[in-house]
């Protein structure tokens, strides 16, 4: 077979969309997303891990153009360049980047909302009298009540569950493969919390309780933080666009008003001005980010 040679420059530029986003996947004409759907068949040999998404070619070439146009707009209007502009909206290709962050959040955020519906049902089942593993079997059933969708990601690890019980093997081991691929604090806990009571002979049923209603009081905590930022978020992203707004009036309104910012010392200023601008986008993004 011939040998495929790569030069650094493409290298580079390869690793450089990787960085972005871009999926290998997209080339074969696969879809990209298959990946982030356990019950696809692509997860039947690799299993999903939920510190990784992969973004299908559609949401990358999308992300992708929203934030060139994005960003092509707001350098425009400050520097009045097609040319300037072209350039520095190259930044603007990381959005899908940033997107597929925001996708990982919202997915890990739904599987662990998903978990704690899980524990309820396993210790109503537990209650009733039910063993350990027919207590997992029986929450499939109710999963598929409150999410109907067959791709729904805590719905297909119980079924994966499943499947390894079909098999013999134990269910501390299957829990604990769950908590690895999760990277959540509260299945692992869990995990290894169910092992130990499992080998020990402790009290499944006040461990279920204990664990369902800590993670509540958690979702609860978050969802308070979640609603007082959300008025933030929203006057963040006014005070943003405002200064881009008032330039593209001024510029439009009062041309000779601006026209000393475009020549001479004015484009420093301006760039200063952009720099400021982008480092004030970062630090609102950075202090939003509250974890519990």
């Amino acid at each position: 077979m011939p040998v495929i040679r790569t030069t650094p420059l493409a290298a580079k530029l390869r690793a450089a969309l990787e960085w972005c986003g871009w999926d290998s996947s997209f080339r074969s004409g696969r879809a990209g997303r298959a990946g982030n759907q356990p019950g696809s068949s692509s997860t039947v040999k690799e299993l999903q891990d939920y510190n990784r998404y992969r973004l299908s070619y559609g949401q990358f070439v999308g992300s992708a153009a929203a934030g060139f146009m994005i960003v092509f707009a707001a350098v425009y209007l400050i520097y009045h360049s097609f040319a300037v502009s072209c350039l520095l909206a190259a930044a603007g290709l990381a959005a899908p980047r940033l997107y597929k962050s925001s996708l990982l959040v919202r997915r890990k955020e739904r599987l662990q909302l998903q978990f704690k519906e899980a524990l309820y049902s396993l210790a109503s089942s537990l209650a009733a009298g039910k063993s350990v593993e027919n207590a997992f079997l029986a929450t499939i059933d109710d999963l598929k009540l409150l999410y109907p969708d067959p791709n729904t990601e805590l719905l297909v690890e119980f079924q994966i569950i499943k499947h390894r019980l079909d098999n013999a093997e134990p269910l501390e081991q299957a829990l604990r493969s769950l908590a690895k691929r999760a990277h959540l604090d509260d299945i692992t806990q869990f995990a290894d919390v169910f092992a130990v009571c499992k080998r020990s002979g402790g009290d499944l049923v006040e461990v279920m309780k204990r664990t369902s209603q800590t993670i509540g009081e958690k979702l609860e905590v978050k969802q308070e933080i979640s609603v007082l930022l959300a008025q933030k978020r929203f006057e963040a992203r006014i005070m943003m666009v405002v200064p881009f707004a008032f330039l593209g009036f001024l510029s439009a309104f009062a041309p000779d008003y601006m026209k000393p910012l475009y020549g001479g010392a004015g484009y420093a200023l301006l760039t200063i001005g952009l720099t400021v601008l982008a480092f004030c986008f970062w630090l609102i993004h950075r202090i939003m980010q509250i974890r519990v």
